[in-house]
């Protein structure tokens, strides 16, 4: 898919990862990209300042009416070709069961699910059948890029709620582009490992350093751009489908 030109949709658009592949997409030479992203999120702002180009839509990734507003939004470009969904929660870092043996609440765990899986799915949904009326063009009507994250599959204890939810955006790639292959839409899924965005920020900087140390090349964070940077080539490139991508120089996550 040739990025020059096209109408895309990026979810989470405001801040941190979803900002940066906003900044490529555009970069790249997309005519128009969407940013959708919650009405709390710096999204309006950032899209005046990246200019005609960039819109901003409030709304919520689990809700039916504001992910189709943003898919309004974008189409009014032209047909929307590329979503990156990017937006999401950390976990809830709650133990199966408490020091004192209780167990741990379910209305959390239910939370960081409806979120990073249920929104997942809503936009997926969304997104595809809105491209199944696209003109194919270079073999495809569109592309999605879904974010995961390398908790998939080195969850860490107190990550029960968060890892539930990444596995379950790792387990619906394949299924979905096999699903939407008919209708010559591509899936894939970004999985990050440890990355220097806005929640990672929040930590102490001993803590920052100790994750940059463990991986094992390059010792550092992940940098917003090297997200973008892949999202890019997998909706660029054509044979890339049905792939979940770690994204974490190497690191495989210790139990704690």
């Amino acid at each position: 898919m040739k990025i020059d030109g096209i109408s895309a949709l990026v979810t989470g658009g405001g801040s941190g990862l979803g900002l940066a592949t906003v900044r490529q997409l555009l970069d790249t030479g997309a005519a128009g990209v969407v940013l959708l992203d919650l009405p709390t999120s710096p999204g309006a702002q950032v899209a005046a300042e990246l200019g005609k180009n960039a819109r901003f839509v409030a709304g919520d990734i689990t809700d039916e009416d504001s992910v189709a507003a943003a898919l309004d939004a974008a189409e009014e470009t032209g047909p929307v070709r590329a979503v990156v969904h990017c937006a999401g929660r950390g976990g809830d870092r709650q133990r199966i069961l408490n020091r004192d043996g209780t167990p741990g609440a379910l209305d959390t765990f239910e939370q960081v699910l409806r979120i990073n899986l249920v929104g997942t799915y809503n936009v997926l949904r969304l997104a595809a059948q809105r491209m199944s009326g696209n003109e194919i063009v270079d073999g495809d009507r569109g592309a999605i890029v879904l974010t995961a994250s390398v908790a998939a599959f080195d969850g860490q204890i107190g990550q029960t709620s968060y890892t539930a939810s990444k596995a379950g955006v790792h387990g619906i790639t394949l299924v979905a582009a096999r699903d939407l292959a008919s209708w010559a839409i591509r899936v894939n899924t970004i999985a990050p490992g440890t990355f220097d965005t806005p929640m990672l920020a929040r930590l102490r900087d001993d803590i920052r350093e100790g994750l940059a140390a463990s991986v094992p090349h390059p010792k550092r964070l992940g940098h917003a751009d090297d997200y973008a940077h892949m999202a890019v080539s997998l909706l660029e490139n054509a044979y890339v489908n049905g792939h979940t991508v770690r994204l974490d120089g190497a690191i495989r996550m210790a139990p704690r």
